[in-house]
């Protein structure tokens, strides 16, 4: 047993199903018995009145004549006092109040010839009906009467009703009301006091309510300055910040303060409203209540909090604490016949209990510990495998757990080959396509048994489903249930992905809450169509296998409807909410162009390509086949579609703020008109309404644009993740980048999969990147700058920056930069390219002009020379011609190139290093850069020695 518990002296349990409240507790001695023995007086929700008299009982347990009297009241009891409320009498009564009638009664006993006691009985003295709902009353000497107590109880809309005794005073309403707060009366100053709704502690003087504007019937503040009397207004008031749980003037209280609870805070007042003390609560308070301290000066509190603890505090040091059994919600402390000073505790639930605080003397003595001495080598040993232990999880540790390989749940999901004979798309036709649909089949199989389990089914929009969220039964062990859906395209726009997850929640038999999921990926024919070829494009890019060309008909055999080209060197594919792709196949060399008038549409086609690619040889049993991408990287045409969106963005940002000035605008107009139109001598309206109605016009096409840009943002952001999926892949092909490498990139520039006003695209790319260009994309280990920023994101002014850094990644990439999160992955070191590449320059240190050179240079690194005309691949076969030659385009030229830059005198210092890099590295089979280390050095000092001695050639010769 604790030594800090509250001691139990007497308790009982009151009813059961009944509710009891803050004010539902009072002590005294109700009954005017002369011996100065309180008594508990207990009102319920339900209605039912008791009145106890505790008494120490030896074996614990509470006897029935303890309870004096027990009643049954027609209405809820919702406070209860007791006090000098008769005016004939200067005895003890008790009031009761009700939501509609306030009581007042005389509790007399009767002693008894007999065994069983007195005998006690309620009686009427007088009632008052009240004409509003109450919430709770206070009482006190009002205007400093003597020898009597006048009641004042608070409506639930703010009015203050005062009784005198048996008569009805008069009735005040607070101003600025909106919902009732605590209510207490401070005599000494002759004040009531409340925190109102807007969270500030208000005072009332007795004077001022009684001289105030009469409040029978609630009148607008037209007619109440018309009527006798003056406006109520505060003595004084003060900000707290919280709504407040209590408030309590303690009489016998030597500093003359006011205590206030709140939610969070204890707050202790001077009478004038200054604040004495404040005590920052490190719990949450249920009930608290003030009482002289023996320490002359100070005062002593007793505070409850929903954790069980009862708190004494001397001000606001905590002298001592004590665990309940349960949690108050209202605290007293009474006189009875045998102790003094006991705590009195009645919780929600009618546990009505007794304590004292103190410590009971305890006779157990622990017994003596058997004394061993120590192996210190064991404990060696078992430490360092301790240690071991640490440092394998500490290295090992991830953010989500990781899989468990007997899932209770096994989920599988299997598309369909062919499209639906009947669509279930919502939007039928597209352009004048058909909008076809798939179904998805969903087969969720336990090992266990599980319960309640829910399918969810999520799709990244244009795309949609039938049905997105499944109820399923509790299933056994062993048990299968399948689910059936259809999925198809909602958007006038091409999706950025074709897959979809599932996912499955569901509880163990021992409560435990998990997730089954899996991912399906939905076929191309589903967002495309077969169509007839066409031979010139805006957008054009190729890719290059290392085995002989196949048949595009035999890859895409869906694809076969439309297409005139039965040789399969052409396949066009007709995207239904896009543009046409055409896939052009060489006759001899391995290399497949890609082109569309529309950049972002060529994704989906490109990556069906790739990955039928690897699945026709993969089923050929080839092992060593590669897709590659040999440039220029379409970066101009990718920045043009961030750009776009870019645009969208801010114009979404001028609509909200002339929204907001349009709103300001017509909420003012609505004001000034409500001032004429309640006038009861109309002015004119001086074009008021004109006014009104052409700034409500300009609020409604305003909203149209807004929506009508947020569906464009929408679509952009979808072309955007497309754009950026290909950049991807092109960046993968052409640097072979792995498994994980790819997965990073794909994190970095694509870090969100919904745009939103707080966190947009741009910023978040941006700083991903920029964190990798500082760490294992920066020139040298020496550059990596670890530390990270806390700055926030924010929307930036323009897309310069952001184009830069996208630039430098892809340029340090080509440089033989490797994508790492290790902290210790060091900066690859910089590797001379053909043509006199300039190292690039830290961020800080970057300027335009850097920016648009190392553009121009991604364009033109590895474009093939045109004096090459026969080129080797692994199987030993020979290409001739480029594929648009052999299509017929020779003079057709791919719009990704870039244009040629201006020229440079340092361009002919850069031929030079190559040359010497050349010979630097003479072995075949190995290109520049892969030289040792000391001939490299030793290139990189002539290069950067004839680079300056140009570099002040060009700059004489310019001035």
């Amino acid at each position: 047993m604790s030594l800090f518990k509250a001691r139990d002296w007497w308790s009982a349990t009151l009813g059961q199903g009944e509710e009891f409240d803050q004010g539902c507790l009072c002590v005294g001695d109700v009954d005017n018995s002369g011996s100065g023995h309180d008594k508990i007086v207990v009102g319920s929700y339900m209605g039912l009145l008791r009145i106890f008299l505790p008494r120490a009982a030896a074996s614990g347990e509470t006897k029935a004549e303890d309870q004096l009297l027990e009643v049954q009241l027609k209405d809820p009891v919702i406070q209860v006092e007791v006090g000098k409320f008769v005016s004939c009498s200067e005895l003890l009564h008790l009031a009761v109040l009700h939501p509609r009638k306030l009581s007042v009664y005389a509790v007399t006993g009767t002693a008894g010839n007999v065994e069983h006691g007195c005998q006690y009985q309620l009686r009427l003295v007088y009632e008052h009906n009240l004409q509003r709902t109450a919430c709770n009353m206070t009482y006190g000497p009002f205007g400093g009467v003597t020898g009597h107590h006048f009641i004042c109880i608070q409506s639930m809309d703010g009015m203050l009703m005062f009784f005198e005794q048996e008569s009805y005073a008069f009735g005040r309403f607070l101003p600025g009301f909106l919902l009732p707060g605590p209510l207490s009366y401070c005599a000494r100053s002759d004040t009531f006091l409340t925190v109102s709704s807007t969270r500030q502690v208000e005072s009332y003087k007795y004077e001022t309510l009684a001289v105030a504007t009469e409040a029978d019937t609630r009148q607008e503040a037209e007619q109440q300055k018309k009527s006798s009397g003056k406006r109520l207004m505060a003595d004084w008031t003060l900000v707290i910040g919280e709504q407040a749980l209590d408030i309590c003037v303690p009489s016998l209280s030597p500093s003359a303060s006011i205590f206030i609870l709140g939610e969070r805070n204890l707050y202790c007042l001077k009478d004038n409203g200054q604040i004495r003390y404040m005590k920052k609560l490190e719990y949450n308070p249920s009930c608290f209540l003030p009482y002289a301290s023996v320490t002359e000066g100070s005062t002593n509190i007793l505070l409850a909090n929903h954790n069980n603890m009862l708190l004494v505090y001397q001000d606001v040091a905590l002298k001592w604490a004590a665990q309940l059994s349960c949690v108050p919600v209202a605290v007293r402390v009474g006189n009875f016949q045998d102790l003094k000073g006991v705590v009195v505790t009645l919780s929600d639930d009618g546990h009505l209990q007794c304590s004292y605080m103190g410590t009971d003397p305890s006779f157990f003595m622990a017994p003596k510990v058997e004394a061993r001495e120590v192996n210190y080598e064991e404990v060696d040993a078992e430490l360092k495998t301790l240690h071991k232990v640490i440092r394998e999880a500490s290295r090992t540790q991830d953010i989500l757990p990781k899989a468990d390989t007997d899932e209770e749940l096994v989920v599988t999901a299997s598309v369909s080959a062919s499209m639906d004979d009947v669509s279930k798309a919502v939007i039928h036709e597209i352009g004048g396509i058909a909008v076809p649909s798939v179904t998805v089949k969903i087969t969720v199989k336990s090992r266990s048994s599980v319960q309640s389990p829910k399918l969810t089914v999520c799709v990244q929009p244009p795309l949609a489903v039938t049905q997105a969220q499944f109820a399923l039964d509790s299933m056994g062990v062993g048990a299968m249930v399948t689910v059936k859906f259809s999925a198809f395209l909602n958007g006038r726009y091409p999706p950025a992905d074709l897959g979809g997850h599932v996912a499955v929640s569901y509880s163990t038999p021992t409560g435990v809450p998990r997730v089954a999921q899996c991912r399906f990926s939905l076929p191309l024919r589903m967002a495309s169509c077969p169509s007839s070829a066409s031979k010139n494009a805006q957008f054009k890019i190729t890719i290059d296998t290392n085995k002989p060309p196949v048949n595009l008909n035999e890859v895409f055999p869906d694809f076969l409807g439309k297409s005139e080209d039965r040789d399969g060197n052409a396949l066009a594919f007709q995207l239904i909410a896009g543009a046409k792709v055409t896939v052009l196949a060489s006759k001899t060399s391995q290399r497949y162009r890609i082109q569309s008038e529309s950049f972002e549409d060529m994704w989906l086609v490109a990556n069906e390509l790739v990955q039928r690619f690897d699945r026709h040889f993969a089923k050929l049993g080839v092992k060593d086949f590669r897709n590659n991408f040999s440039g220029p990287l379409p970066l101009s045409e990718y920045f043009q579609a961030v750009d776009h969106h870019f645009e969208l963005r801010v114009s979404a940002e001028k609509y909200q703020d002339l929204l907001s000035e349009r709103a300001v605008q017509f909420r003012a107009i609505q004001r000034r008109l409500l001032t004429r139109f309640k006038d009861k001598t109309p002015a004119p309206l001086q074009n008021l309404d004109t006014l009104m109605e052409g700034t409500y016009r300009q609020v409604i096409a305003l909203a149209d644009a807004a929506e009508e840009n947020r569906v464009k943002l929408c679509q952009a952001f979808a072309r955007l993740r497309s754009a950026t999926h290909l950049l991807i892949m092109l960046l993968s092909l052409w640097h072979s980048l792995g498994t994980e490498q790819t997965a990073i990139l794909q994190a970095t520039l694509l870090p969100l999969l919904q745009d939103t006003p707080q966190l947009g695209w741009e910023e978040s790319v941006d700083a991903a990147v920029s964190h990798l260009l500082r760490t294992c994309l920066s020139r040298s280990p020496k550059d990596q700058a670890l530390s990270l920023s806390t700055a926030q994101l924010s929307m930036p002014k323009d897309t310069g920056r952001l184009k830069k850094h996208i630039a430098l990644l892809c340029d340090r990439l080509g440089k033989g930069g490797r994508l790492a999160l290790s902290s210790e992955a060091q900066a690859a070191t910089p590797v001379i390219m053909p043509g006199g590449c300039e190292p690039i320059a830290e961020l800080d240190q970057e300027e335009p002009a850097v920016e648009q050179e190392t553009v121009a240079k991604l364009v033109k690194k590895r474009q093939p020379s045109k004096k090459v005309k026969t080129k080797t691949d692994a199987a030993g076969s020979e290409s001739v011609k480029e594929p648009e030659k052999e299509l017929g385009q020779e003079s057709a030229k791919p719009s990704l190139k870039a244009k040629e830059p201006a020229k440079d005198p340092t361009k002919d210092s850069g031929k030079e290093s190559t040359k010497e890099a050349g010979k630097a590295a003479s072995e075949p089979g190995k290109e520049p850069g892969t030289d040792p280390e000391k001939a490299a050095v030793k290139v990189v000092k002539k290069t950067s020695e004839k680079l300056r001695e140009k570099k002040k050639e060009a700059e004489a010769a310019d001035g």
